[in-house]
């Protein structure tokens, strides 16, 4: 099932306090944790172990409604998908349960795996993939959704769908040539090769790889830490500069200095902006709101 994790600064009578997610719709076993680590990081954990997290009906359910709790809640800055199931990030599409689909229920499966995979990237806040393990098929797919991917050295990723008679369904055409370039994501899914956070790295499918552990979650710990990094910047700059390159790569050039300056214009009568002037004026560290 996947799980909601938040992460919040609280009093210190608060601390390491559990509580049910009470929000309407809330995946089964949902939980929020409120801790003083990192205010303001929700993660998804992801917890399939019996499936390596493979995205069946149920499971992609839960991941929607994990997402609809984060949508509007204005505490949350950075997201995380985390892995519960060590050595496994996600291991693509459920291929057992879609055995048993007609022709007509797997193009509808796909097609609400694609919509998964467009609200992850489209939720407002910067999201980060920790890749301790493998991330196969629609697990590399969801990686791409988010805005930024650390993985473990040790780490598996590919689009493998070409060795299943398949190709990628989730926005993987998509996303990875947009990410690595053209040439290199044909070469990719082509040969449906596997490559590891090293040789991630270095073509630019993920933005840190680090050795693994002993307890298998280096790729989240680095992940946490470039979370922590992003906290304390506006929160109402960060949004905005994540639509902007997020719609400014659909378009020309010209088009998307226009949304650049759209952007920035909704942030000029900000409070933030105003509290990042007087912070450097009087040489201080600013405390942004998000207002």
């Amino acid at each position: 099932m996947a799980l909601l994790r938040l992460w919040r600064a609280v009093p210190a009578a608060l601390r390491g306090a559990r509580g049910r997610a009470g929000a309407a719709g809330a995946p089964r076993g949902a939980e929020v944790q409120l801790s003083a680590a990192g205010g303001g990081i929700a993660e998804i954990l992801m917890n399939r172990p019996h499936a390596r997290n493979s995205l069946g009906k149920v499971f992609v359910n839960e991941l929607f409604s994990a997402l609809e709790q984060l949508r509007f809640d204005e505490q949350v800055r950075v997201v995380l998908f985390k892995s519960q199931v060590k050595g496994v990030f996600c291991a693509g599409a459920d291929l057992k349960e879609r055995a048993k689909m007609d022709d007509a229920e797997v193009g509808e499966f796909v097609r609400r795996l694609r919509n998964l995979m467009d609200e992850i990237a489209a939720l407002p806040v910067p999201t980060i993939a920790a890749i301790d393990g493998y991330a196969l098929g629609g697990g590399l797919e969801l990686a791409l959704a988010c805005d930024l991917r650390v993985a473990a050295s040790s780490a598996k990723m590919g689009l493998i769908e070409t060795t299943r008679g398949l190709l990628p369904g989730a926005g993987g055409t998509q996303r990875l040539p947009r990410c690595v370039g053209i040439g290199l994501a044909k070469e990719l899914i082509f040969t449906g090769r596997q490559v590891d956070g090293e040789q991630a790295a270095s073509m630019g499918l993920v933005n840190h790889s680090v050795p693994q552990n002993s307890e298998g979650d280096a790729a989240y710990q680095r992940a946490l830490t470039l979370a922590k990094e992003i906290l304390p910047q506006a929160p109402f700059a960060v949004k905005m500069g994540k639509l902007a390159i997020n719609k400014g790569m659909e378009v020309d050039i010209a088009s998307g200095m226009a949304i650049e300056g759209m952007c920035y214009a909704q942030n000029i009568p900000t409070q933030d902006r105003q509290e990042g002037m007087a912070a450097f004026r009087e040489k201080r560290p600013p405390r942004f709101t998000g207002k």
